[in-house]
């Protein structure tokens, strides 16, 4: 498709800046121009356009930490600490899931991303050949980085499937989903196994990656007071200098990892994920639910770590919402620190865009609206009382935006919503297959002899 989106305001988070009375150019899936509306225009004149006069143009919003498939799960275990909730709660049920269910539950997760202003997820789950979450992800539209989580307990299960997920789904899609190599976390993975999934990874980038694409990493990492204990109860390992060095210990650590959570970290922990060139992904929200505690963003941030957002899955956070994560960011840390200087709106949205790109290793094609990469692009309707007047675009966004504000998604150059409407699937359809196929999970859990809300963790 060919257009010209005009009349707004486009805030390019690149060289451009913020263009007011601007207009973007995409053929097919690449952004051809970017300028002032009467210049595009007389350029372009034979273009479809798009009028987007009292409006914010956008890159789309980048999660870079969720679990798609959980939102099979949202309301279904609040107000439990992590522990509590992962062991007696979420990975009982979780044993009656069936590849369908994470294929719907990934369907209703991407359908409220996109009408979020969420262009790019990276999620981690369990992956199925028959339905998964790249299915879901490709059939509605979205780009994402899909991964297997990996446990100890089931190496040559996650072997299989990863291998699988690689050869299927890698570059697939448009060039809209990628994969990843997910180790659920330090303790649940033993040393042995993260160094095998390390040479994993090189060996599935050899077959399936590109320079330009690679297969990444992505774990939780220090994100409970506790997990030094915990790694010591499961492998006996005494971790002295915190989480992130026991793991960097292992060689496993590089600028391909997304770290999801890095709540607890010693100053060594915050020097290697600087040395290593580390992403976090920082999600608070999910952190605040679940009392695991604040990440020092600030500092790390200050140490030159990429800092990115993410919302956690649709069960820890009951959100899809990348809006309500920016301006949650902004605040807490602020608050917490006495400090209203820290993480300004216009780093928060970089946080949200340029820097998710960065953590994914997708920053040559998305992130920013410049010329040459992916058109993957969000129209905000700021005639609203709640954002008007206008003194800063970038502030209203990070403070005052909603989700339900974002009018129309475009995303590698297709538009996937337009006026609040989803063009690639029914949403009602959607909705009823994701309650049908809560129904059943529910139903095959109480069928089950052990009552699947005192069941030890699998």
């Amino acid at each position: 498709m060919d257009l010209v989106i005009f009349g707004g305001t486009i805030v390019t988070m690149g060289s451009e800046g913020v263009i007011r009375d601007g207009a973007v150019v995409v053929e097919g899936d690449t952004i051809v121009d970017v300028g002032k509306s009467d210049e595009i225009k007389r350029k372009y004149s034979r273009y479809e356009k798009i009028d987007a006069g009292g409006k914010v143009v956008m890159p789309g919003l980048i999660n870079t930490h969720q679990h798609a498939a959980m939102s099979l799960l949202r309301g279904y275990a609040d107000d439990y600490p992590l522990k509590e909730w992962l062991e007696r709660w979420v990975w009982p049920l979780e044993r009656h899931m069936t590849g369908y269910d994470i294929y719907v539950g990934a369907l209703l997760t991407a359908v409220e991303s996109v009408m979020g202003g969420t262009t790019t997820v990276n999620t981690m789950y369990h992956y199925m050949v028959d339905y998964n979450e790249a299915m879901a992800l490709a059939e509605v539209g979205l780009r994402g980085v899909v991964g297997h989580v990996c446990f100890s307990w089931r190496k040559e299960h996650d072997k299989r499937a990863l291998e699988d997920l690689a050869r299927r789904w890698h570059r697939k899609a448009g060039g809209r989903i990628r994969v990843s190599v997910d180790p659920h976390a330090p303790y649940t993975v033993d040393p042995e196994y993260m160094r095998e999934l390390r040479a994993l990874t090189r060996e599935l980038n050899e077959r399936y990656g590109s320079v330009d694409a690679p297969i990444i990493w992505h774990i939780h990492l220090a994100e409970t007071v506790d997990e030094a204990q915990k790694i010591k109860d499961s492998f006996g390992i005494t971790i002295p200098d915190g989480v992130v060095d026991y793991v960097d210990s292992l060689g496993v650590l590089a600028g391909d990892v997304v770290a999801a959570h890095c709540v607890h970290l010693t100053p060594r922990d915050t020097e290697i994920l600087s040395l290593r060139n580390v992403k976090v992904a920082h999600n608070p929200i999910s952190n605040m639910k679940l009392a695991s505690g604040i990440s020092p963003i600030p500092g790390l941030l200050r140490a030159g770590v990429t800092v990115a957002l993410g919302t956690d899955s649709p069960c820890s956070n009951n959100s899809a919402d990348m809006f309500e994560v920016m301006k949650f960011a902004a605040l807490l840390h602020k608050g917490v620190n006495g400090n209203p200087t820290l993480l300004p709106a216009e780093v928060t949205l970089r946080m949200a865009t340029v820097n998710g790109a960065r953590a994914l290793l997708w920053d040559n094609e998305i992130g920013s609206i410049e010329v040459g990469k992916k058109a993957d692009i969000i129209i905000v309707n700021f005639r609203s009382p709640h954002l008007w007047p206008i003194y800063n675009e970038i502030s209203h966004l990070v403070y005052a935006a909603k989700a339900s504000d974002v009018e129309t998604v475009i995303i590698n150059g297709q538009i996937i919503m337009e006026n609040r409407e989803i063009k690639t699937v029914n949403v009602e359809e959607v909705m009823e297959k994701a309650k049908k196929a809560q129904e059943k999970l529910i139903e095959r859990a109480v069928q089950n002899r052990r009552p699947f809300m005192e069941e030890n963790a699998i």
